[in-house]
């Protein structure tokens, strides 16, 4: 990419698309081309391929989705498989037909099996049956995958996929009805605190801040109060109580944005997609994606304990095993990414440290 290259980055407001941004600007990129979902509708085939003839964008960063955690995953299945399809397939197909001239598409982790093995590598992918609460976002993630490596292969197309672990950092979704289990935890450890301390004026002050769906920032303080427990926040005597879903056994990775961010502009900058072809040697073309991630897990009642000190909440954490954990584990394997010559700076503590400051 040169300076002056025209750089589409779709999906510039979310956690993703605003950490490439932020780092293209901070590398000097400032011909990027920018809409929002209010602009263009990235579903709609006519104006995404209006876009492509008004525009031309000589590079894109694919990071537009519909994403949210297990609880959205499951509960939202139609929409998840049918919006990213769209948004991806309109993406990639007028990229290919107005000639953008390379393309980094973002999948996600939960395309490998639900019983890979640890650490998962790119070659394990459609192995065995997914994890059944994300398999329609999974399905359609591994279609992006598959389109990307069909038109490089018929097209002779330059578009990169790359699969990130768990993200967090600025701009995340703080949603507790489809929120990733990082940010929920900051959030519900944040509130319970302030319960913890009475102050149901500063819980009134942060459900205003960062609006949840049918919740009501100003109520009384019994609605305020059966609002937390119904986010599993409660007191029983002087203690304060966190339910949290699952058994806390099952063993995460985290990435932060800005590390993602530095990945895939390295990426754009460095890599074509035969590279990764030299690099693989594959015996027939297929699995050519690259994982993104830190090689380091821990388990979910591991990171409540760090985000649970962060915060500063000191109340109980209780877990609810009847609601599901989902894949037991998700450890990328990172070795071909290092081998191209990128690896994770931002230690997770300090990432976690750095976004409650940002939160608060």
């Amino acid at each position: 990419m040169e300076k002056n290259s025209r750089i589409y980055v779709a999906g510039h407001t979310g956690l993703v698309g605003s950490a490439i941004t932020r780092k293209l600007r901070e590398l000097k990129y400032e011909n990027l081309i920018l809409y929002d979902i209010n602009e263009l509708d990235l579903m709609n085939q006519y104006e995404t391929e209006r876009f492509f003839k008004k525009e031309r964008p000589e590079y894109l960063f694919l990071a537009a989705a519909k994403v949210g955690g297990i609880l959205a995953n499951n509960t939202f299945r139609a929409q998840f498989i049918y919006e990213n399809l769209q948004i991806q397939n309109n993406i990639i197909h007028f990229a290919w037909k107005y000639g953008v001239k390379k393309l980094l598409f973002l999948g996600s982790s939960c395309i490998y099996p639900k019983e890979c093995p640890q650490p998962m590598k790119e070659e394990y992918l459609l192995t065995s049956p997914l994890e059944y609460t994300n398999e329609p976002y999974a399905i359609a993630k591994i279609a992006g995958i598959k389109t990307c490596e069909s038109y490089n292969l018929q097209f002779g197309t330059d578009f990169i996929s790359v699969m990130p672990t768990n993200l967090y950092g600025p701009n995340d979704n703080y949603n507790l009805y489809n929120s990733h289990v990082l940010p929920a935890l900051i959030r519900k450890m944040h509130l319970a605190k302030l319960f913890q301390n009475d102050d149901l004026d500063a819980i009134r002050n942060d459900l205003e801040k960062r609006r949840i769906d049918n919740i009501n920032p100003h109520g009384n303080n019994n609605y305020i109060i059966t609002m937390l427990h119904s986010f599993g926040i409660m007191k029983i005597s002087e203690n304060v109580i966190i339910n949290l879903w699952g058994t806390g056994t099952p063993m995460r990775e985290f990435l932060h944005s800005d590390d993602l961010a530095d990945a895939v502009v390295f990426i754009m900058q460095n890599i074509r997609y035969r590279d990764i072809i030299k690099a693989i040697k594959p015996r027939e073309i297929r699995n050519t994606h690259i994982n993104i991630g830190s090689g380091v897990d821990l388990s979910i009642s591991e990171l409540a304990n760090i985000v649970q000190s962060i915060v500063g909440f000191d109340g109980i954490i209780k877990w609810d095993n009847t609601k599901p954990d989902g894949t037991f584990r998700k450890l990328m394997d990172v070795s071909l990414l290092k081998k191209l010559g990128w690896s994770a700076s931002i230690k997770l503590e300090d990432g976690i440290r750095k976004i409650y400051e940002d939160y608060v």
